[in-house]
């Protein structure tokens, strides 16, 4: 509940106190307290009347250690209500001398745990299939090294496999040894000397595993006879109907790829990435067991929801087990199947509810991918209602993906409350320098490394 005064106190500076951590309001002034998970507004919490001096209504998303962001919905009045002002704010925790930072948009910094980033904007993970043997190369490194000088606040490494069965390709990234940390490190090392986070994303890609690169032979199955390997799932259904079928895990075979997320984790520590990304999207093996459309199974990790997201619960445990408290942990779904009888938002929104006590940071909101029917049509921005309902109705922060290529358009995505962080894909691989334009369109104030400086 909230504590006010009369008009007269409002012209002091005091502490508040909400869930642990400490923060100056230095817009009104008024001494708060969290109630629940929503504030009562002073000046209407009797029977809607003004009381005649400032008051703030809050509801925390997210609460992290001292000295970061959380963000909250903030409506404010000054005296007889003149002076209202509302919207999706950040406010710090603190040592009391930080207060309202102002309205999020596109240039703001965003804090997550240990880590602070510039802006939010990311470069969502995109699959090179330039490795031999799952190790990077210097492609891995110009590729994301290059975003990061361009501006981005994260640069994300691709779905990188934590076993060699759970690669999508030959050519895919690969963190199932330990030999694959150096040359990882590398690229870390580089994009954090940039000023962006390093992260990677961790994958399996079940029964969508053994298939040739994009450009030859258009992607498809790799026959076992030409460099092919048989794939697993959480149940012997193919992801096409002409298509090898999977190799159904056992109880035993779960646990053990539980336990490769972990040690990979581990690795991309050693490596230096500050975000690890669990990739349970786009029909790879964490989301087949979601699905009802892959997941046939009978056992505890088939059948009702509860079973069904048991393997993603374990392997978010599991891997926070060894990912630092001071780090982000980000969860990549999707948001829906986009086919009848399969995962829907609603699920989404339970399973970001659950994750979220576990260790989950942030929800990177995709879609589909997990049958080669599903009825989709994209346009601009369209999975970002997915992230705005995950992020209103869990409080958790969200990432938007999808069709996002404007400035404008980013940036109001932030700006309206739809998600904390915005992935861009295909428009990065257009123009590495996307956040330096856009902070131009913007009108922020972002300075170009000194080296590029004479062109910006």
């Amino acid at each position: 509940m909230h504590r006010g005064g009369d008009a007269g106190e409002s012209a002091e500076r005091r502490d508040a106190k909400i869930g642990g951590g400490r923060f100056r309001d230095l817009a009104d002034e008024q001494i708060f307290e969290r109630f629940g998970e929503r504030g009562a507004h002073p000046s209407r919490d009797r029977g809607g009347q003004s009381r005649g001096y400032g008051g703030l209504a809050l509801r925390v998303e997210q609460e992290q250690a001292t000295g970061v962001v959380f963000v909250g919905w903030h409506e404010f009045r000054i005296g007889d209500g003149a002076g209202d002002r509302r919207g999706w704010h950040e406010f710090r925790i603190g040592d009391g001398d930080r207060g309202i930072e102002g309205p999020m948009h596109l240039f703001s910094p965003l804090g997550i745990r240990g880590v602070s980033f510039r802006n939010r904007i990311a470069v969502s993970p995109m699959c090179q299939y330039s490795c031999e043997d799952g190790f990077a190369t210097d492609w891995h490194l110009v590729h994301l090294g290059s975003r990061a000088v361009g501006g981005a606040a994260l640069a994300i490494a691709e779905a990188t496999a934590v076993e060699e069965r759970g690669r999508i390709s030959p050519g895919d990234l690969g963190i199932w040894k330990d030999e694959h940390i150096a040359p990882l490190a590398r690229a870390a090392a580089f994009i954090r000397a940039q000023g962006a986070a390093p992260g990677i994303q961790l994958a399996h890609a079940g029964r969508k595993a053994s298939t040739f690169v994009p450009w030859r032979n258009g992607g498809g199955e790799i026959p076992l006879e030409d460099g092919g390997w048989p794939t697993v799932a959480p149940s012997a259904v193919a992801f096409h109907e002409q298509g090898r079928a999977p190799v159904e895990l056992s109880r035993g075979e779960i646990g053990g790829i539980v336990a490769s997320f972990a040690k990979a984790a581990g690795r991309a520590l050693e490596a230096g990435f500050q975000v690890v990304e669990i990739h349970a999207a786009h029909g790879y093996l964490l989301d087949e067991f979601l699905s009802p459309l892959a997941n046939r199974r009978t056992d505890e990790y088939g059948g009702c929801f509860d079973n069904r997201v048991r393997i993603v619960l374990e392997t978010i445990s599991a891997v926070r087990g060894v990912w630092p408290e001071s780090l982000p942990l980000f969860l990549r779904i999707s948001a829906t199947d986009w086919a009848e009888g399969g995962w829907e938002i609603g699920d989404s929104v339970e399973l970001a509810r659950r994750a979220k006590p576990l260790g989950v940071d942030l929800v990177d909101c995709s879609s589909g991918g997990m049958v080669p029917w599903a009825k989709i049509s994209p346009s601009p921005g369209f999975q970002a209602p997915f992230a705005e309902r995950i992020r209103r109705e869990t409080g958790v922060l969200t990432g938007a993906v999808g069709l996002i290529t404007e400035a404008a358009q980013a940036d109001e995505i932030v700006r309206s409350g739809k998600a904390d962080l915005v992935l861009l894909a295909r428009e990065f691989l257009r123009d590495p320098y996307w956040p330096l334009r856009a902070a131009r369109l913007l009108g922020a104030e972002v300075a170009a490394p000194p080296q590029y400086a004479r062109a910006w």
